[in-house]
């Protein structure tokens, strides 16, 4: 069997809340992997938990525990030192496109300067290296004299795919990565990312609340809420038959052409009222299923099928019938 790109156990990340106000627990007992070559989702409503899962994935912010190896390399608990020398191997590309680039700084320095901390090309090696790979994100390589503001929002991205590829890496955090781009952009960017994975045997993990962009570009999807993986399994099998309600709910808020047709129904339930409830299931008090069993015990995954998981007592054999609701 071989060793997944990425192994996810038992993370967790809580942040002070200060005087005054309880910490918050971003993440709760975190797991998943991602086999060599594929893409996970990382799916969620804001505030969730996806961007601080892929900071403590590439060590960008210290977990509070549990363990994350990228590569075979233990990430949590590694030195500075060390996690500066293997980032050649793990990249990111960030949601922002402008705000990821130096204003000041030309595009052809911005591609280079990965370069210069991890390898030791120079001069006219080092230009050529920059050329190459303006030229495989579909850039033309006079652009290395311009200015970020001097581009598109397209051409922004593309200059950080290129600076993310730049030493080679093996593994990519995208981080909502067309989210801020024209809709009419997008789609040649998840174009772009799907042709270099498939060219370069990259491996990505995929943060989003955009359901389309995950459909086109994942393999496997975990839905996370309030810090906690309440859904994971086979992207086509999660978006086509979600077993979970939050999954649902996420799917039936998608904008429809009906003007009839409406999301599914969810208590108005502010962040604060579910992390009121620590020892329950941590959507029940949005839930329109909710039983008094999930205020009592947080549901573990529960197997829908082979491969595909979910969180919630509707999939527990143990409870009886007439505690159980279709979802």
């Amino acid at each position: 069997m071989t060793t997944p790109t990425l192994s996810v156990t038992s993370l967790r990340k809580v942040f002070p809340g200060g005087r005054g106000h309880r910490d918050v627990v971003a993440l709760s007992d975190v797991s998943f992997s991602i086999e060599r070559g594929t893409t996970l989702g990382l799916v969620g409503e804001s505030g969730s938990g996806k961007s601080t899962a892929a900071r403590c994935v590439l060590g960008l912010i210290a977990a509070d525990g549990g363990e994350v190896e990228v590569l075979g390399r233990r990430i949590t608990g590694a030195r500075p030192k060390k996690l500066r020398a293997w980032r050649r191997d793990m990249q990111i590309v960030f949601q922002e496109s402008f705000d990821s680039l130096d204003p000041r700084m030309r595009v052809g320095a911005a591609i280079a300067e990965p370069l210069h901390l991890h390898t030791d090309l120079r001069g006219d090696a080092l230009t050529a290296r920059v050329h190459e790979l303006l030229e495989l994100v579909d850039l033309p390589a006079t652009l290395d004299d311009r200015y970020p503001h001097q581009l598109s929002g397209g051409q922004q991205q593309r200059v950080n795919i290129a600076r993310a590829l730049a030493t080679n890496p093996e593994f990519i955090v995208l981080d909502e990565p067309t989210s801020s781009l024209d809709v009419s952009v997008r789609a040649g960017v998840l174009r772009l990312l799907v042709r270099l994975q498939q060219q370069l045997g990259l491996t990505y993990l995929l943060i989003s609340h955009d359901l389309p962009t995950v459909r086109h570009v994942c393999d496997r999807v975990a839905v996370i809420y309030l810090g906690r993986i309440v859904e994971e399994g086979p992207a086509s099998r999660v978006l086509r038959n979600p077993a979970h309600p939050y999954t649902q709910y996420l799917l039936s808020s998608e904008l429809s052409l009906d003007p009839d047709v409406r999301p599914a129904a969810v208590s108005e339930a502010d962040a604060d009222t579910a992390r009121a409830n620590p020892s329950g299931c941590v959507f029940a008090p949005r839930c329109r299923h909710q039983m008094p069993v999930c205020w009592e015990r947080e549901p573990p995954p529960f197997a829908v099928e082979e491969g595909h998981s979910a969180a919630c007592v509707l999939h527990d054999p143990s409870v009886t019938p007439p505690e159980r609701s279709s979802p």
